[in-house]
């Protein structure tokens, strides 16, 4: 899959050859799938690209993300000139049962894992205190569900457009599907799936030389948080960090020492995230942003995330897909590729095929790459890349520019 993305890659840019390339990150989440350690070197093998520099980055579900801020910073360091970002998962090597099982041991295995954790329950337990404080009701996170599955129809690297047979789907059939933990249902949850991506870094001095139409990573943030999510209320990590996310704690609810994140949203995404900002420069997200990838592992996550992007003010997520900002004639169209519920999750790659939408996007190539303009977003300049980890406990934020 590895070799079947990058052979894309070189034909879509005649200027660039593998031997061009002197360094390799690999992102792939979990050794279990494949029963193979160091499997960062089979690629490596696959693309010929020995004795060049070759190692794996993992993070979690923020692996493939995590890569890109380190090839990033092989680049502009300059120990790398050209550098290859590529990113797998083949979870379709086991049951749906172990795949989860597998995935959950990215939970604490001490305490949370061996009492039934699985990452279903615990997002539903993060939502469902969402919507108790802020009043989201199950038919918003419907409405993300629809939005993503069906612009997924759109592209052909997407794997909802295969399991559902290209037909188009209605909140009600998201709010009909199986129960697996409320208040998420199966059409409220990401894919498990198998794919792989590639990406390829370089300095300005080079990039020109590959292309004419280069697109520019201009910030890059990377936040962590308490692995467990009942251990967040609380945290004196982020004592005094957001007072205004203290300020908007609801009245309803008994408020915590330090009520941000709380267990309802991200507190890494908002470090990431404004990290990001300042180093490109953009102080009002909502109005400089022209498109974003978010790591819609579940529908509640991407309206959480909303949030923890500084999109609008905490418990307001509900109001940008309720007004239809989030679609792809919005003020902010998130997830037009069909996100996670639609385009698929393979983990290790997940964050990097995000950046070749953006990529496309950005270059105006949606109806080249999709043979459909519907979901290309008309002029768009600035691109967001959102890769998250566990419950929120590593995420990246990426800032692209053309």
């Amino acid at each position: 899959m590895v070799a079947e993305a990058m052979k894309e890659a070189l034909e879509d840019t005649p200027n660039l050859s593998i031997k061009d390339i002197d360094n390799h990150v690999c992102s792939y989440f979990s050794d279990h799938f494949e029963q193979q350690l160091a499997f960062s070197w089979i690629p490596n093998d696959y693309l010929g690209l020995a004795p060049k520099p070759v190692f794996r980055v993992e993070n979690g579900g923020a692996g493939p993300g995590t890569a890109i801020r380190t090839a990033w910073a092989l680049v502009a360091s300059g120990l790398s000139d050209i550098c290859l970002v590529s990113g797998f998962e083949k979870q379709g090597e086991v049951s749906s049962a172990k795949a989860n099982e597998f995935i959950a041991l990215a939970s604490d295995t001490d305490f949370d894992f061996p009492v039934g954790g699985y990452y279903t329950g615990y997002y539903a337990a993060m939502e469902a205190r969402h919507m108790y404080l802020y009043g989201e009701t199950e038919e918003d996170l419907a409405m993300i569900a629809v939005k993503n599955r069906n612009y997924s129809l759109d592209n052909p690297y997407a794997q909802w457009p295969l399991e559902c047979g290209g037909k188009r789907i209605t909140v009600d059939d998201v709010l009909s599907s199986r129960l697996i933990a409320w208040p998420l249902k199966v059409l409220d949850c990401c894919l498990l799936s198998e794919g792989a991506s590639v990406i390829v870094l370089a300095s300005q001095k080079y990039a020109k030389k590959i292309t004419d139409t280069p697109i520019w990573i201009t910030g890059v943030g990377l936040g962590s948080d308490m692995m467990r999510p009942g251990d967040r209320p609380d945290n004196p990590g982020f004592h005094g960090m957001f007072p205004a996310e203290a300020r908007t704690y609801p009245k309803h609810a008994m408020k915590p020492r330090e009520p941000y994140p709380e267990m309802t949203n991200f507190g890494a995404c908002k470090v990431a995230a404004r990290t990001a900002y300042k180093m490109a420069g953009i102080k009002n997200p909502l109005k400089q942003v022209d498109i974003v990838e978010i790591h819609d592992a579940y529908d509640s996550s991407e309206l959480q995330t909303y949030e923890d992007l500084d999109f609008c003010r905490r418990g307001q997520g509900k109001t940008l897909i309720r007004e239809g900002q989030t679609y792809v004639d919005g003020d902010i169209p998130v997830n037009v590729s069909g996100g996670l519920e639609g385009f698929g999750h393979p983990v290790g790659s997940t964050a990097i095929g995000q950046t070749v939408e953006l990529f496309w996007q950005m270059r105006q190539e949606i109806g080249k790459k999709h043979k459909s303009d519907a979901t290309q977003v008309k002029g768009a300049e600035v691109g967001l890349n959102h890769s998250h980890a566990g419950t929120g406990t590593a995420i990246s934020v990426m800032i692209m520019k053309r």
